[in-house]
């Protein structure tokens, strides 16, 4: 009976003491281990973290040798003790996948004709305009007219016709880095007012060193003349930088004029800082006077004009007549390139928060979201480098109604975002190697013209029947 009850017993002891033993931990999954063990050096995301210069190749065999034996003298450590081999494997893997983010932008060649085909719609390039620099800013003028600003300084007024003729009168610009003379639009009366406006990179010299800031200059446009020139708005401080200007225009249907300023590289002081202009989206009235209801204008330590803030360097802006809201595309540094809806007093996070990672590899923050700050309705990964955009609106381009198309720099296409409301569900790559493509607009005639640069053309996108 006692043997029974010692057997009993250990069952009971044995069956009891399982219950405390530890479970063996799921195995983690490739992106847990990159989260875990690469992103404090190469950044949250993994697939800003691919679009580098691979110094010791980018196959499997390579990334498998790179990850186990690490270069430890360049600060790579040897994970081969940390991960096993089919965690290796696995990573290895999940970096060739984020590859083909990089790849899909490889377009093979250059365009060989001027008929481009996308889904639903087939456009033939018209030129309007050749013999142009950077092409940066259009605005349509009556009677089929074209105004152009060229980073230069200099700009144009095509007919419609395509003959070109300086305009005199021009603001004086820095055409040094990304800087010159920017964007341009009309006031909303122009009919009868004959009001531009120009965005430029102005220029003043304190003791020995040549400073820069973006501005805006109001001036009337008399024939192939400017007259009146006024400036309404300077961002302050000046800086001895030459990039990051930003500099987009857009008036809303109160006749607000919206004005993009880009932090002008110096993201540890002046986007986070309502006590400079830098990194914001200001709000003026068409004389540079300052609305009332702006949302710092009673913080005595804010500028008044502010309107948004913890911008990078937004290049893209528009006004969508349809909902009544200013939209922005800005550059990230490598990867995290935005697409925002601007809202007022609203802080959109840079460099808090950042889907890229800095230039020279290594993190900007650990933070892709904070309370308190906007996400964007969508990053780009990796940068494609965002300027002009606009909606399509037209019923010239039925297979494009209602898309948002945004022009890429750096990897010279247009993209063509598919909406549902604020919502990108689709994305193609359209007019693939046209050009570094500054601008993209929908002039009052229904046709999209785009400008592109070095050399600097404008174009007319004619639909073609399929």
């Amino acid at each position: 009976m006692l043997r029974f009850t010692i057997g009993a017993a250990f069952v009971a002891v044995f069956l009891l003491s399982s219950f405390f033993i530890e479970p063996k931990p799921a195995a983690k999954t490739a992106r847990e281990n990159y989260q875990t063990y690469c992103s404090s050096c190469h950044g949250e995301k993994v697939e800003a973290f691919v679009d580098r210069k691979w110094k010791h190749g980018n196959t499997k065999s390579e990334l498998i040798t790179s990850i186990s034996g690490g270069y430890p003298d360049l600060g790579m450590p040897i994970w081969k003790a940390t991960l096993s081999a089919t965690e290796i494997d696995q990573l290895a893997d999940l970096i060739l996948e984020s590859l083909k983010n990089v790849d899909q932008y490889k377009f093979a060649t250059k365009p060989t004709s001027n008929v481009f085909s996308s889904e639903g719609q087939t456009v033939k390039l018209d030129t309007v305009a050749t013999d142009l620099g950077s092409p940066w800013g259009l605005a349509f003028l009556p009677d089929n007219e074209l105004l152009i600003t060229d980073r230069s300084g200099d700009i144009y007024r095509v007919s419609k016709n395509h003959q070109k003729v300086k305009i005199s009168g021009g603001p004086t610009v820095l055409a040094e880095g990304q800087g010159g003379l920017l964007d341009v639009v009309l006031h909303p009366d122009f009919a009868k007012n004959q009001f531009v406006y120009f965005s430029y990179s102005a220029v003043k010299n304190e003791g020995d060193q040549k400073l820069s800031t973006t501005a805006i200059m109001r001036a009337k446009l008399a024939g192939n003349d400017l007259t009146d020139q006024k400036v309404i708005f300077e961002a302050l401080p000046y800086s001895k930088t030459r990039h990051h200007y930003g500099s987009r225009m857009e008036f809303d249907k109160k006749g607000y004029l919206f004005v993009s300023v880009g932090e002008r590289g110096n993201e540890k002081e002046n986007p986070q800082s309502i006590a400079n202009d830098l990194g914001k989206i200001h709000r003026l009235y068409d004389d540079g006077r300052i609305p009332q209801d702006n949302p710092f204008v009673n913080d005595k330590n804010a500028h008044a004009s502010i309107y948004s803030y913890g911008h990078r360097n937004p290049q893209g802006m528009l006004y969508n007549q349809a909902t009544g809201e200013i939209w922005e595309t800005e550059h990230g540094p490598r990867g995290g390139d935005e697409l925002n809806i601007i809202k007022k007093g609203a802080n959109y996070g840079w460099p808090v928060i950042c889907y890229g990672i800095n230039y020279d590899g290594k993190p900007i923050t650990n933070l892709s979201a904070k309370e308190g700050m906007e996400q964007p309705l969508t990053y780009w990964l990796p940068s494609i480098a965002p300027s002009g955009m606009t909606f399509v609106e037209s019923t010239k381009y039925p297979g494009w109604k209602g898309n948002l198309l945004i022009g890429s720099l750096r990897f010279q296409y247009l993209n063509r975002c598919v909406m549902n409301g604020t919502k990108v569900v689709k994305q193609e790559n359209i007019l693939k190697n046209i050009g570094r493509l500054r601008n993209v607009k929908q002039g009052p005639d229904g046709y999209l013209y785009v400008s592109v640069e070095n050399p600097g053309y404008v174009f007319r996108l004619m639909p073609v029947a399929q």
